[in-house]
């Protein structure tokens, strides 16, 4: 007799439907045979299956004659032990020792030998496809319902063990839905990380601002101890609060990745990520036999923090070009491309020089002028480009260490201001598809949102006319002076936002 459960895998961020057919037929010696491009983790599941439907009490597959499990479509890899669960009801139902309505409901699960049902991943973007294709219940691990739930209009059952779901079908016992937990979304005060912390920089404070209130990305350039680090670890304490749509987002990531925190199965604080700058393009990009996100990825809604910017390898800063431009980036390999979501604001951090006192008015500077523009040189003009804001950062002066700055915004007062100008962008681009931010516009919603007066047109024509600046520097000095108007809510792009967004350029 044969079977055919329902269950998916996960290609990219996408998914897609796994029917898993098991037939069993009774004649014959023993072979339990698995078809359907299964990689070493799934033909494992064989040995899975046997012990958990033996331990948990029912006639194992070595007493039923030939086994044959075809996981369709054939030509998809399968490469994760997500189909445990399926096999095991499936050859359950195959071999008629349980019965049940197998449609509109789809399975997942790895098996222990002992039948418990452990966590997968990716279960999120499965629970989305669930829903999208009619399916009206979901039954998923124990450990994974509460992120399978966030997925509204459809049923999710947790699954603790074998014999609990096959008593379940059989009637002994009833496996109650489970209840989704409401989101309360809140920004939690740090009590090591506040702008208030940061002694005097309030040019960089300022920057900073702008960057969290229209998603720009930033570069500090500064001797070492001048604050950098901090300025950028600081970043997160002034964004705005996530939202569920931006949660899920990035919960789907880390799901895939299989970065989920252990005790928390919804991402509720914006990601902030610092790879070493030894990290390889993979590490970053994201890849692998089955490609998973990188660093670039995990970053996506939050902070891709790059400290010591010129030490990283060129070609691999070089893998940030399409992320800064399209919010993407894709992942090509022979059997495929698969694109990524990429959505962050990059904050760079690096010296001036080699010794890190190139122009330090109190020690003097060790480099040639050779080796200066050889460690510059490391950063490709283009990269330099996309960078929205370039920021100085100088030595802070013992005066400003050592009195009390009684007068700095805390970063909830900051965070106030960065979230009325979100609001004012939000209402902006209600009826744009994939904006949210002023960083994010093309070159057409920049000429529709951002008109400028003949005041600043002269400006900015003789400002682009004397630093040489490209045409992608000229439509990004217009979105950080449209978010500087945003922050005083100006309708229109003044002589002030214009000559105050010039200042962030590079001008070497």
């Amino acid at each position: 007799m044969s079977a055919k459960i329902y269950s998916a895998t996960t290609i990219g961020l996408e998914s897609v439907s796994v029917e898993v057919e098991v037939d069993v037929l009774s004649a014959g010696l023993h072979t339990f045979t698995l078809v359907g491009l299964p990689d070493t983790s799934i033909k494992e599941s064989r040995d899975r299956v046997s012990s958990a439907v033996k331990n948990s009490g029912f006639k194992p597959p070595h007493q039923c004659g030939r086994v044959t499990v075809n996981l369709a479509p054939a030509d998809l890899p399968k490469n994760t032990p997500i189909y445990d669960l399926p096999i095991a009801l499936g050859f359950l139902l195959a071999t008629e020792q349980i019965s049940f309505d197998h449609r509109k409901k789809l399975f997942i699960g790895e098996l222990a030998l002992n039948g418990d049902v452990r966590k997968v991943q990716g279960v999120l973007p499965i629970a989305l496809y669930a829903k999208e294709n009619g399916f009206e219940e979901l039954y998923v691990p124990e450990e994974n319902a509460y992120e399978a739930s966030l997925v509204l209009d459809i049923t999710i059952i947790g699954v603790k063990n074998l014999f609990d779901i096959a008593s379940h079908f059989l009637g002994k016992k009833h496996l109650l839905p489970y209840v989704r937990q409401e989101v309360i979304f809140t920004h939690e005060e740090s009590e090591e990380l506040d702008m208030s912390y940061v002694l005097g920089q309030e040019h960089a404070k300022r920057a900073l601002e702008i960057a969290a209130a229209g998603g720009h990305n930033t570069l500090f350039i500064g001797p070492p101890g001048s604050g950098k680090t901090l300025l950028a670890r600081t970043l997160p304490t002034i964004l705005p609060t996530l939202d569920l749509e931006e949660s899920l987002e990035i919960t789907k990531i880390f799901s895939i990745a299989g970065r989920l925190p252990k005790n928390n199965a919804l991402i509720m604080a914006r990601p902030f990520r610092a790879p070493h700058h030894s990290a390889s393009a993979v590490s970053l990009v994201g890849g692998g036999s089955f490609p998973k996100p990188g660093e670039i990825s995990l970053a996506h809604r939050g902070v891709l923090f790059l400290d010591e910017f010129a030490e990283f390898s060129r070609s691999v800063l070089e893998n940030l070009r399409q992320p800064l431009e399209e919010g993407e980036i894709t992942v090509s390999r022979i059997k495929g491309s698969l694109h990524f979501p990429a959505r962050f604001i990059l904050v760079g951090a690096m010296n001036p020089c080699p010794c890190g006192y190139h122009n330090d008015p109190e020690r003097m500077c060790s480099c040639s002028p050779f080796q200066v523009v050889r460690y510059r040189q490391k950063i490709s003009g283009p990269i330099l480009d996309r960078i929205d804001l370039h920021i100085d950062v100088p030595r802070v002066k013992i005066e400003k260490l050592e009195g009390k700055n009684t007068t700095a915004e805390t970063s909830s007062v900051i965070r106030t201001r960065v979230e009325h100008a979100r609001a004012v962008q939000k209402e902006r681009f209600s009826f744009v598809n994939n904006c949210r931010t002023n960083a994010e516009m093309t070159s057409h919603q920049v000429k529709e949102f951002c008109v400028l007066n003949d005041a600043t047109k002269d400006i900015l024509r003789n400002a682009v006319s004397a630093l040489k600046l490209s045409a992608r520097a000229y439509m990004r000095i217009l979105k950080v002076a449209r978010t500087i108007a945003d922050l005083e809510s100006s309708p229109t792009i003044e002589v002030a936002h214009i000559t105050e967004a010039l200042q962030y350029r590079f001008k070497e």
